[in-house]
């Protein structure tokens, strides 16, 4: 799309000074909020409790503070509470109000920088607890400290008076209550399992601090301790899988500020589920602490291999595929001043941070290989075995590559291709049956909609290598009409459809078909779900004709309201068909309903907590069948329109 040249030009001799906008702290951040908390729907009001509990787990990691309390009221207020030293509230030297104040108020001010009140330190790093306050409609501040309670209060970042002092205290610590502002947010709703796997996760990280968690509105509530710290996360994380040992490996070293912390255990699977933390905050992205990590595990396993006859001389060295399949892992580091990419901190940037992780890292599982000679075979057989899959997988992947090239016929016959050729515009629908296949290519907008039919469900890919998983024809067909490659030889650029849509019947079998597909997607593509690529269309439940008028209905409540308003007021007789399968509608009907970009609804993948998911799936999909059952059970209640 162009616009008119007009709309385009700028006078510069109406341009002066007068037309720079200088915006203070907290207009900024009340302006633009999604450049400090990533966004302003349900992920961003979480964001503000984390970065006010991180200001406490701060207080933990220096020592001072052993319990935090978190409380949610129906009303959807936040309360933090801890019993650390409390914030300072004397007058601050630069900027002339009360310490208090001074953090709560000023952006880039806190006693994080410089390293001499907190070693190490997580949040936004100075930026955490007024930007919770700019985008808070009330807060209010209590400070314990010195035998004396203090008291200040905020709306929407401003002071409403000075710290005022309001009675004798009996401990230390600091309580912040806000809520959040429903001028800034979509939503004002927190939910507690999201924030309560967080909340373990900090514990987990901190051993020994106490963190408590209470939803009024729901009722629930959970109290995470953990004396064996990250031993325990890594436990949890294999608690649905076969583990080769039955303790984790556990390594900690502190080298002058730094200190690195790892867990490691294998299980009997095919996916690494490495998870990196620096300061407690989770680095979704990486960084150099977990190139250092991985480097390290490859280097002492070829090392170990070797010295041990257990790879003779000749074979090949192990590589890092090779060494992390199969891997629970959970590394975390505490560093006097982190260097993150981007605020919200994805991926450590510290370069010496590489090389003292890998250097604790050999020392250490070095040493543990040599004192536990069976877990060490058992170990090194498991990447052998792996190495010998991946050169037979290798061979696989190549030939679906170069089947994936955009020469005439290569691509499978099945295809329904679009006209249009710029990857940006087109969608790709796998569609679950011939039946609805059929449908949906002549329903279609053969301009910029493509169909792949699927023949029935597709593999488990949990419980698969890497070379069966390819030798399966309907994900080898997948895999050729994306273009892109899978696993580490993704290449997003050759991507031909940027826009995948899962489109199953709403029963049983289209729900496991849905789920197989995303076990495949989260597994071996997850750069789709990450850049926000996959989506899930959403067929009609239900279509309610009264007389000529119909309607389709896409969930049960809005069934039960609209049956509601036409018994009210309508005569007429109402029919409600309800629709298991997409082969049901006919062409044009599943192009109104599902296909068309105008009047359709379609829900976008999104991973926010890669660690949930990764139990998620392997508790669905894996081969430990209790859990699966447990959860079955769990929930039985809450299914409806079951077939049987």
């Amino acid at each position: 799309m162009t616009k008119d040249k007009s709309e385009l030009t700028i006078n510069n001799n109406d341009y002066s000074a007068a037309d720079i906008q200088v915006l203070g702290g907290r207009e900024a951040v009340r302006r633009r909020p999604s450049m400090y908390i990533g966004s302003t729907d349900q992920r961003g009001l979480h964001h503000l409790a984390y970065e006010i509990v991180h200001n406490s787990v701060d207080e933990a990691m220096a020592g001072f503070c052993t319990k935090i309390k978190i409380t949610i009221d129906k009303n959807n207020v936040v309360t933090v509470e801890d019993n650390g030293r409390g914030i300072p509230v004397d007058i601050h030297s630069t900027t002339k109000l009360s310490a208090l104040e001074t953090v709560m108020t000023v952006l880039h001010a806190g006693a994080k920088f410089g390293g001499k009140t907190y070693q190490v330190s997580g949040g936004l790093h100075g930026v955490g607890a007024s930007v919770v306050n700019a985008l808070s409609e009330r807060m209010e501040v209590f400070i314990q400290r010195d035998g004396k309670k203090y008291y200040q209060e905020y709306k929407k970042g401003i002071p409403q008076k000075e710290v005022e002092e309001i009675g004798e205290a009996t401990g230390t610590g600091t309580t912040t209550i806000f809520v959040a502002d429903k001028e800034i947010f979509s939503t004002a709703e927190y939910d507690f399992n999201t924030l309560s796997d967080r909340f373990r996760e900090i514990a987990y990280l901190n051993k020994g601090l106490e963190i408590s968690f209470w939803d009024e509105k729901t009722d629930n509530e959970q109290t995470f301790y953990f004396e064996g710290g990250i031993i325990g996360f890594v436990r949890h994380l294999n608690r649905n899988r076969a583990v080769l040992h039955r303790q984790p490996i556990y390594i900690y070293k502190q080298e002058n500020s730094t200190i690195v912390e790892a867990a490691i255990q294998y299980n009997d699977g095919y996916t690494d589920n490495t998870l990196s933390f620096a300061n407690c905050v989770n680095t979704m992205d990486g960084g150099t602490h977990l190139t250092g990590f991985r480097s390290a595990l490859t280097r002492v396993l070829n090392d170990y291999a070797h010295k041990n006859k257990i790879l003779k001389e000749g074979d090949s060295n192990l590589v890092g595929d090779d060494s992390r399949e199969g891997l629970t892992a959970v590394i975390s580091v505490k560093l006097a001043e982190p260097q993150f990419e981007g605020q919200t901190k994805g991926k450590l940037g510290n370069i010496e941070i590489k090389n003292i992780t890998e250097s604790v890292i050999v020392e250490g599982l070095s040493l543990y290989l040599e004192e536990h000679p069976d877990d060490a075979r058992r170990i090194i057989e498991k990447c052998i075995t792996s190495a010998r899959a991946r050169e037979a997988a290798r061979k696989a992947r190549d030939l679906v590559i170069r089947k994936s090239s955009l020469e005439a016929g290569t691509l499978p016959g099945k295809l329904a291709d679009c006209s249009e050729k710029d990857p940006s515009l087109c969608e790709l629908f796998l569609v679950e049956g011939q039946s609805a296949g059929g449908s949906a290519k002549e329903g279609r907008n053969r301009r910029f909609q493509a169909i792949l039919p699927l023949r029935g469900k597709i593999l488990n890919v949990e419980k698969a290598s890497l070379e069966k998983v390819l030798s399966s024809e309907e994900i080898r067909n997948m895999i050729t009409v994306l273009g892109s490659g899978i696993d580490d030889s993704i290449d997003l650029s050759r991507l031909r459809y940027h826009r995948i849509v899962l489109m199953a019947d709403a029963d049983v079998d289209g729900s496991h078909i849905r789920t197989l597909l995303l076990t495949f997607f989260f597994r071996h593509m997850p750069e789709l779900i990450n850049r926000g690529h996959l989506f899930i269309a959403q067929p009609p439940l239900y279509r309610i004709k009264s007389g000529k008028t119909e309607q389709w209905i896409y969930s049960d409540q809005e069934k039960e309201d609209l049956l509601s308003k036409l018994k009210s007021r309508e005569s007429r007789k109402i029919e409600v068909q309800r629709y298991k399968g997409l082969g049901e509608m006919s062409a044009e009907q599943l192009w109104e309903t599902t296909m068309n970009p105008d009047t359709r609804t379609m829900l976008r993948v999104n991973v926010e907590d890669t660690a949930k998911a990764d139990d998620v799936f392997n508790m669905l999909m894996g081969g430990e069948v209790p859990p699966r059952k447990a959860f079955i059970q769990a929930h039985a209640k809450s299914v409806k329109n079951l077939d049987i």
